[in-house]
């Protein structure tokens, strides 16, 4: 058995796919479903079952799961709301929880794949490495995240199974609907054309211009990809990052949104107060230590996915 948690969410369900079509179809899907519309990212996916995350939780905290017969975790779940600001919601949701589910698959044998961020290099001052020196926090998502990254690092010599945590950077792709103003840019920028026919984009800031701040853009496909790549392959445990390891500027997204659309003109507008000291305006991942493991599954060119998930968005953005 395969447990994917946050299973109904964007990248959950994108494993998910890319399990089923590799034949795996022995999936439990762990997620809170809530009010959102989550749910239709499960309709065209197949799997045996689905369970609350609290009720998950305490199967495992109670011993009453068969652990013999899950093969590996894809831990996806989290609070993944970098606006939020209970910083105590934050640790509960993403550094508790996961501290339970490694130390259950630790003692089983069971092998984790967790979703780390590259929220926790900061603002990037020092570099995007998978070490200390290139570590902060510029919000509580972060912090959580970069917590959990130390717990596993400080704890590595413990565990007998496969621990892979990814830091990924920025995704984007199908199956983002539900996640409102967390979506990524680049359906953003879809929504924008669609309902006004303008991309509204920051005005220079951090020393960039108009719109050229730069982010390391990976398509989600890419991302399950390297999930399951890393789960199938004999490599070392410990945090690897997970992007492309180019930085495109967000104009450079917006033409090619535009491009793929047949419409559309960029607007620049002044950068929000509320972003100050809280921004990553540059992100590019240091793809060395992935590679040197023995990726070599490539990633799609940036105007080549905006135009698949455009086309994909256009045919009802669901699978």
């Amino acid at each position: 058995m395969i447990i994917v948690t946050g299973g109904a969410g964007f990248i959950g369900s994108n494993i998910v796919k890319a399990l089923n079509e590799r034949g795996y179809d022995d999936i439990l899907i762990v997620d809170n479903l809530g009010k959102t519309e989550k749910y239709k990212n499960l309709i065209g996916l197949k799997f045996f079952d689905y369970i609350h995350r609290d009720e998950f939780l305490e199967m495992i905290e109670t011993d009453d799961i068969d652990s013999d017969n899950i093969s590996v975790i894809f831990h996806e779940g989290a609070c993944s709301d970098t606006m939020e600001y209970d910083v105590n919601y934050m640790i509960k949701t993403n550094y508790a929880y996961s501290k339970t589910l490694l130390n259950f698959c630790a003692y089983n044998g069971i092998d984790f794949i967790y979703a780390s961020s590259a929220s926790t290099y900061g603002g990037g001052e020092n570099g995007f490495t998978e070490n200390e020196t290139c570590e902060s926090a510029l919000n509580p998502y972060a912090f959580s995240k970069l917590l959990f990254d130390r717990y596993v690092r400080k704890n590595l010599r413990d565990f007998e199974g496969k621990v892979i945590g990814l830091r990924y950077f920025n995704v984007f792709g199908p199956q983002e609907f539900h996640k409102g103003r967390m979506a990524s840019i680049a359906y953003q920028m879809y929504k924008q054309i669609k309902t006004t026919g303008k991309i509204k984009l920051f005005k220079g800031t951090d020393g960039y211009a108009d719109g050229e701040q730069r982010r390391d853009f990976i398509y989600v496909k890419d991302v399950a990809k390297v999930n399951l790549w890393c789960w199938e392959n004999d490599i070392d445990n410990g945090v690897y990052n997970c992007g492309t390891g180019n930085a495109s500027t967000f104009n450079a997204v917006a033409h090619a949104v535009i491009s793929a659309l047949g419409k559309g003109e960029i607007e620049y507008i002044d950068f929000p107060k509320e972003l100050e000291g809280k921004y990553q305006s540059f992100t590019q991942a240091d793809t060395r230590k992935l590679l040197k493991a023995g990726y070599d599954g490539g990633f799609t060119n940036i105007n080549e996915a905006v135009q698949e998930y455009c086309n994909f968005l256009n045919e009802g953005g669901y699978y």
